[in-house]
């Protein structure tokens, strides 16, 4: 059974940073499609990131996020990380990380993790 737990998050200030990690039960993050999503009150929820550990650790960003945040992984540690800079309040939101075997296929899920950007 696959484990996933996220943490770092918090309120921050615009313009400022955080890290979100995400602790994957054994060796989820070296063989999986790990993922962020976020969800804000009232609106859908949003994919913003993946890493792909099966395809070279190949990442991909949706627009909204692309060039502000970043995702990488410690596969020694089995954890992913989303480093979150420049910081809006837009960006508010319970972030989730989720994993599968295929990006295309997250069974997966953390029990998120909240950042407020006031």
């Amino acid at each position: 059974h696959v484990q996933l737990v996220e943490s770092g998050g918090g309120s921050v200030q615009a313009g400022g940073s955080l890290r979100l990690s995400c602790a994957a039960s054994g060796s989820v993050a070296s063989g999986y499609c790990m993922t962020w999503f976020r969800q804000a009150p009232g609106k859908e929820r949003e994919w913003i990131a993946l890493i792909d550990a099966d395809d070279g650790s190949r990442t991909n960003y949706a627009e909204s996020v692309k060039g502000q945040f970043t995702i990488s992984h410690d596969n020694a540690r089995s954890t992913v990380y989303l480093q979150m800079n420049t910081l809006k309040p837009e960006d508010t939101a319970m972030y989730y990380c989720a994993a599968g075997s295929f990006c295309t296929d997250l069974p997966y899920w953390g029990q998120g993790t909240q950042v407020t950007v006031s």
